[in-house]
């Protein structure tokens, strides 16, 4: 039977279902409840639009992989690491070329603030369902109605410190990767001894003699 919550429909494929499987069972409730919220939301945000809701749904499920235990690694950045599985999940389904490269660019960028709204919709509103769980960005783009429809199948009770407190988790071991990126506040607030890498000094102290 097809769930629908506030007025959207969850995908209900093979490749769905495997991709809601895989994230339950290695996220957090916490990260599972919120990458749904995402998809939602993000639809949300997309009605009118032309997008693809399979793609849409495995970029939103997988966006935070990368802070979990078993996909994150210390040499990239978090985003990447959901993105790179997100592809390799698609490819064992049989999906390459530009409708995984979609999703993959919609993951890694999104943590990056505007270009993604200039790319293709499944790009686009990744972004825009993050911006709006996390941030509150477009909180009245969508209704009361369906604010709480969203919420109450996918509860959010102390979402704001416990979101930091796992992003903190999931990067604190690679405070490099937070160079340039809205990642670096969380690290300087919550870790310790962390200073950010400044980008001026990056200029200033590089080999070039002038």
């Amino acid at each position: 039977m097809t769930e629908e919550i506030a007025g959207i429909r969850i995908p209900d494929s093979t490749l769905a279902r495997e991709a809601t499987e895989l994230v339950r069972e290695a996220a957090s409730p916490l990260l599972f409840d919120h990458s749904r919220r995402v998809f939602l939301f993000g639809s949300l945000r997309g009605q009118g639009l032309a997008y693809d809701a399979e793609l849409l749904y495995v970029g939103a499920m997988f966006h935070d992989l990368g802070l979990t235990e078993r996909y994150r690694r210390t040499d990239q950045r978090f985003e990447i690491d959901g993105a790179d599985e997100a592809r390799r999940f698609l490819q064992r389904h049989g999906i390459t070329g530009d409708a995984a490269d979609r999703v993959w660019t919609a993951i890694a960028l999104h943590t990056t603030p505007e270009i993604p709204l200039h790319l293709p919709a499944e790009i686009a509103l990744v972004t825009r369902g993050v911006e709006l769980d996390v941030l509150g960005i477009g909180y009245d783009a969508v209704t009361e109605a369906q604010r709480t429809a969203v919420t109450a199948a996918h509860p959010r009770p102390d979402f704001k410190n416990r979101i930091l407190a796992a992003f903190t988790e999931g990067i604190q071991d690679r405070p490099a990767t937070t160079f340039g990126n809205v990642k670096a506040d969380v690290l300087e607030h919550f870790v310790p001894g962390f200073h950010r890498t400044d980008f001026v000094e990056v200029i200033k102290n590089s080999s070039w003699p002038e």
